[in-house]
């Protein structure tokens, strides 16, 4: 991860490597090109690059050595892409993705089925329902967020990215899995190598087993003395007579890391964008905060964070008219979906005003994202810290050329504010 823009380019940051090897910076605007294939068909044959032209620098499917016996396809469509998720018994969780970052991050809920998903998803939901995260609100996510706040508040100007929304989430896990604060940079540096697998294999597996042991000997501290944090809650967690094991934990543990903190990040720099991208639109929250939930869901809808995931189709099915046999990847296109016109009037504007309708942004069905109460109380807080502290900070002038890129991963790379101090 990142800091500034600049420190974003610098070779050693394992972050900015992660951005550049999923095609982050190479495509500004891909919802134009979504909505042309969309209008040919709610489905089409290819990758998701191969079918938008947009060219990603990383390597196919068979980085793992898994070679797929048929071709890929694409859902660009809100209904397509709804019934992919819904669907899990005929749309499955393990696709070679999965399956290549199962390596680094152990065996998790991101590439099972029912019913093993379904039991260790009860156990593991327990530590993220909305009310176990209430209670964090004011003693841990707000003091986070005003420490960064404190850190520029006086200077009149900020990089709402590199000094607040690229740092407060990871600081916010980390304090929730009751981490040492003196950990937080090796643990940050590791969580984000791991990813590396899709470009440096020996890297990535380097960094997954150093995690793994700094994981493991908290994890049996837990055990045997359980602590007011997430990883007590996941150790002693139980489902009729059933625990998760200490390798399920360390796992889970893995993901929640970049999974968690890296999605709040771009997630939180797309919203902040495009409220001071129109001014109208941050006055409007500056003047009645009852806006804040529906502008946290239509910044979603409007940018998620993560545009695409995969699927493996598990029996020869139809999607929206278009045959796919059994055996095939079907990538279900959440930032397509999310900008489909024939739900949304307009959709490629940012609008805060607008009919809310349920979002895909947190994907849908048995494997919606468990990480969405913590998320949207994230990002709440973010907001309120802000028109706490700053209500009149505005888009830099000077700053040129500030915008949301990446095909796959979107965000800003740098959000330049200035305020009155």
């Amino acid at each position: 991860m990142t800091s500034t823009s600049e420190h974003r380019e610098d070779e050693h940051d394992p972050f900015g490597e992660f951005d550049r090897s999923q095609g982050a910076g190479a495509v500004r605007d891909p919802y134009p090109r979504f909505a042309e294939l969309r209008r040919r068909s709610p489905v089409h044959q290819g990758t998701l690059s191969s079918v938008t032209g947009f060219v990603l620098d990383i390597p196919s499917m068979g980085l793992y050595g898994i070679k797929p016996e048929h071709p890929p396809y694409v859902a660009f469509s809100h209904a397509a892409v709804e019934r992919v998720y819904r669907e899990a018994a005929t749309f499955s969780s393990k696709t070679p993705e999965s399956m290549g970052m199962e390596l680094v991050m152990g065996h998790t809920i991101l590439n099972m089925d029912d019913p093993e998903h379904r039991a260790y998803r009860g156990l593991v939901q327990q530590a993220f329902s909305r009310n176990a995260l209430a209670r964090w609100q004011y003693e841990l996510v707000r003091p986070v967020i005003d420490r960064h706040i404190d850190a520029f508040v006086r200077r009149g100007s900020a990089d709402l990215v590199g000094e607040l929304a690229f740092s407060f989430p990871l600081e916010i896990i980390a304090a929730l899995l009751g981490l040492p604060e003196a950990d937080l940079d090796t643990f940050h540096r590791l969580a984000v190598e791991l990813l590396l697998i899709v470009t440096d294999i020996e890297r990535g597996l380097a960094a997954s087993q150093k995690l793994g042991e700094y994981l493991g000997v908290i994890v049996a501290e837990r055990r045997r003395q359980a602590s007011d944090d997430i990883i007590s809650v996941l150790a002693h967690a139980e489902l009729d007579g059933q625990r998760l094991s200490d390798d399920e934990i360390v796992a889970f543990l893995r993901l929640l890391l970049p999974a968690g903190a890296e999605t709040t990040y771009r997630s939180s720099s797309n919203l902040l964008f495009g409220l001071l991208s129109d001014r109208a639109q941050w006055e409007a929250i500056v003047a009645d905060r009852n806006l804040i939930p529906q502008a946290i869901e239509e910044g979603l809808r409007w940018e998620p964070p993560l545009t695409m995931t995969s699927r493996t189709c598990a029996q020869d099915t139809v999607l929206e008219g278009v045959p796919i046999p059994a055996g095939s990847e079907v990538a279900p296109c959440i930032g397509a979906a999310n900008h489909d016109d024939t739900r949304w009037e307009d959709p490629d504007r940012f609008d805060i005003m607008r009919p809310q309708r349920p979002h895909l942004a947190f994907a849908f069905g048995p494997h919606m994202c468990l990480g969405l109460h913590l998320a949207r109380l994230e990002t709440a807080s973010l907001l309120h810290a802000l028109l706490d502290r700053i209500p009149d900070m505005r888009l830099d002038p000077e700053a040129e050329d500030v915008h949301i890129t990446g095909l796959v991963f979107r965000a800003p790379a740098r959000l330049p504010v200035v305020f009155s101090t």
